[in-house]
C-alpha cells in the first residue's frame, strides 16, 4: 500500500482524500498501534527474528498484509533490510527483539549509515520504570544509546502515540533529508498496553509523512543555480561524478552529459546512474590513478550526491584544481573533501531539473569539443590498461558473469578482493540500483543476505551474489532463508582459502600471514545441507553454465570458484 500526499504549497499534512470525514476511533495494544502506523506508511515487507520481548508486534503482524522474512541472524535481517531499499527505494525494516537481537543487527545500521541507506530499526526495549543492572532477560546497559551512536538517531517511544509520532519523524526524513538507518525502541509494557488512537480514513496512524516545505527548517528553499550554470556553459573540460545520491535523476544525469559533452565517472554505489554502456559512461573508476589524473585536469567537475570519500578513492581526498559544483540533499556535504565553487543543496532531481533548465538552448557544447573527445578516449584506454592489470586474476570470471547474467540482473558484493578489484569496475550495468556493495563501512558477509532482500523487494528482477569464502562464513546460514524463498539465487564464492585481501596487506607490510590461512569447508556438501544446490566450477565455462543453470533452477545454487583456477601460474594470494 502506498500513501500519496497533496504536496502543493499549502496543502494540509494528512491521507489523500481528508474532506472533513470525522476520523474513527481504533483501540488495541501497542503492538497493533505499531502495525497499523507501518500500514499506515506504506510498508509491505519486514526483516526479523521473533523473541520473547517482540511477541505482541508479531501477534498483530500476520493478518496485516505485511509480509514477514525470518532470517537467520539479526545482521542477516539487516543486511537483507539494506538490500530492499537500495534496489526499490523504499526503506527497509527490521524488526527485533531487545538486547542481543538488536546488537546482532548493529553491524548492518553501520553500514546502511556509511552508505545513506533509509532503514527503520524497530526493536523492543526494557520496560518504562526498569533501572538498568536489575537483571532482566536480555538487559542491556543502554541499547537505545549504543544504536543512537551508528544510526541518524535513536529513540525510546514512551507510550503507543509516541511509537506514532517517531514512525512519522522516520519516514518524513527518509523522504526529504539524507536517508540514514533510524531505531525506534518500544517497551515491551508499551506494546502490551491497550491504548486508542484516531484511524484516518486511509488507514494511517497520523496521516503519513509529513509533507516537506521550503521554509522548513531542515528543508532548502529554492536553489539559485544560475552561478553553477554558467559555470558549466562555459566549461572546455567538464566532468561529471555521481555517486548513490544520484540513483533517483539518472535520466537526468544523462541528459546533462549529453548536453555538455561531459564524461560521468560514478562511486561504486553511484554504478548505473549512467549506463555504463554509454558513450560518455566512465564507470566506477575513483580507485584508479588515471581517473583521478583526469578529473585534476577537469576546469569544472560536478558532483552530485557523492561524499567524495576515501572509500571509493583508496587514497585520500581528491585533487581538484578547478572550479567545483557540489549537488547534495545534505547540507554538511556542501564543502566536504572537496571545497565547491558552488554548493548547490537539494534533491538531486530537483536541482539537476533546475540545472537543464538554467543552462537553456545554446551553441552545439558537445559537439564543439573535438580535442576533448580525443582525450576522453585517451583516457578511456589508460583506464582499461590499469584495471586490466590491478583486476587481472578475476576479469575472466567477471566476463563469464556478466555474459551468462541477463542485463537487468542486479549483483550484490561483498568486501572481497574479486569485488574490490574486479567486479566494481569490471561489471557494467545499465541502469541505476543494479549493483549493491558495502562501500564505506565494508562489512563482512553481505552480499548473501543483501541478494535476499533484493529478491524480495524486486521479484521481477534476476539477482547474483558474488563473495569470497571468509565473508560467506559470516552469514552462509542465510542459505536456509533463500531455500525458503524458493526463487534463483546463483552465489558465486571465490575461495581463496582465508582472508585474501588481509593476507596480502600483511605480505605487503613485510611480515608472515597470521591468522588469514583457514581451511575452507566443502561448499557444495554445505548448500546440500541447507536444501540449496552446491557445485564446484573449476572453469570459467564452467562458471558460465552453471550460473545459466542457476538462474533457471528454484532455490538458491552455491557455486564454488576455486582461487587457483583463475591464475594459469596456479599462485595463491
Amino acid at each position: 500500500m502506498t500513501i500519496h500526499h497533496d504536496t502543493r504549497p499549502g496543502a494540509p499534512i494528512g491521507s489523500p482524500g481528508r474532506t472533513g470525514v470525522p476520523d474513527a476511533t481504533a483501540s488495541g495494544t501497542g503492538g497493533r498501534r505499531l502495525i497499523e502506523g507501518l500500514t499506515g506508511h506504506g510498508v509491505d515487507t519486514v526483516f526479523g527474528i521473533p523473541g520473547i520481548d517482540n511477541l505482541e508486534i508479531f501477534r498483530h503482524l500476520g493478518g496485516s498484509g505485511i509480509r514477514q522474512v525470518t532470517t537467520r541472524h539479526e545482521q542477516g535481517a539487516g543486511y537483507a533490510a539494506y538490500g530492499y531499499a537500495r534496489t526499490t527505494g523504499r526503506p527497509g525494516v527490521v524488526l527485533t527483539t531487545s538486547g542481543p537481537g538488536l546488537l546482532n543487527a548493529a553491524a548492518a545500521a553501520g553500514q546502511a549509515y556509511s552508505d545513506s541507506v533509509p532503514v527503520l530499526f524497530l526493536s523492543a526495549g526494557p520496560p518504562l520504570g526498569q533501572r538498568p543492572g536489575d537483571g532482566l532477560l536480555h538487559e542491556v546497559k543502554d541499547q537505545s544509546g549504543a544504536m543512537n551512536a551508528i544510526c541518524a538517531w535513536s529513540e525510546r517511544a514512551t507510550g503507543a502515540e509516541r511509537t506514532a509520532e517517531l514512525l512519522d519523524r522516520a519516514f518524513g526524513e527518509f523522504s526529504r533529508r539524507r536517508p540514514r538507518p533510524v531505531h525506534i525502541e518500544i517497551p515491551a509494557d508499551v506494546l502490551a498496553t491497550e491504548t486508542s488512537w484516531s484511524s484516518s480514513p486511509a488507514g494511517s496512524s497520523a496521516g503519513g509523512p509529513p509533507v516537506a516545505r521550503a521554509g522548513d527548517d531542515d528543508v532548502p528553499a529554492a536553489v539559485e543555480v544560475g552561478p553553477a550554470a554558467r559555470l558549466l556553459a562555459t566549461a572546455r573540460r567538464p566532468v561529471i561524478v555521481a555517486g548513490g545520491g544520484a540513483a533517483g535523476a539518472s535520466a537526468l544525469v544523462t541528459r546533462l552529459s549529453e548536453e555538455l559533452g561531459a564524461p560521468v565517472v560514478t562511486t561504486a554505489n553511484g554504478k548505473g546512474v549512467i549506463d555504463e554502456y554509454h558513450r560518455n559512461a566512465l564507470g566506477a573508476v575513483l580507485h584508479l590513478e588515471s581517473a583521478r589524473a583526469f578529473l585534476r585536469r577537469a576546469d569544472v567537475v560536478l558532483a552530485v550526491g557523492t561524499e567524495l570519500a576515501d572509500t571509493d578513492t583508496w587514497s585520500g581526498p581528491l585533487e581538484l584544481p578547478g572550479d567545483v559544483v557540489r549537488v547534495d540533499i545534505d547540507p554538511e556535504q556542501g564543502h566536504r573533501n572537496a571545497v565547491a565553487t558552488c554548493a548547490l543543496i537539494g534533491d538531486a532531481g530537483s536541482v539537476l531539473h533546475d540545472l537543464l533548465a538554467a543552462l537553456g538552448p545554446g551553441p552545439d557544447r558537445a559537439g564543439t569539443r573535438e580535442e576533448y573527445r580525443r582525450e576522453i578516449a585517451g583516457v578511456r584506454a589508460g583506464i582499461e590498461a590499469e584495471h586490466a592489470g590491478q583486476g587481472a586474476r578475476w576479469t575472466g570470471l567477471i566476463d563469464a558473469i556478466r555474459e551468462a547474467t541477463p542485463p537487468r540482473t542486479v549483483l550484490t558484493t561483498d568486501s572481497a578482493m574479486v569485488c574490490h578489484y574486479g567486479a566494481i569496475r569490471g561489471f557494467r550495468v545499465r541502469h541505476p540500483r543494479s549493483f549493491v556493495h558495502p562501500t564505506g563501512f565494508g562489512t563482512l558477509g553481505f552480499a548473501l543476505p543483501a541478494a535476499i532482500g533484493v529478491l524480495v523487494g524486486r521479484p521481477d528482477l534476476p539477482v547474483v551474489a558474488l563473495t569470497g569464502d571468509g565473508g560467506l562464513q559470516f552469514t552462509v546460514n542465510e542459505l536456509a532463508g533463500a531455500v525458503m524463498l524458493g526463487r534463483p539465487l546463483p552465489v558465486v564464492v571465490v575461495d581463496n582459502g582465508g582472508y585474501g585481501s588481509v593476507r596480502r596487506e600483511q605480505s605487503r607490510m613485510g611480515f608472515p600471514p597470521l591468522g588469514v590461512d583457514l581451511p575452507s569447508p566443502d561448499f557444495t556438501t554445505l548448500a546440500l545441507a541447507y536444501g540449496a544446490h552446491g557445485v564446484s566450477a573449476p572453469t570459467l565455462d564452467a562458471v558460465s553454465a552453471e550460473l545459466s543453470a542457476a538462474l533457471r533452477r528454484n532455490g538458491p545454487t552455491l557455486i564454488t570458484v576455486p582461487d587457483r583456477s583463475l591464475d594459469p601460474e596456479g599462485h595463491h594470494d
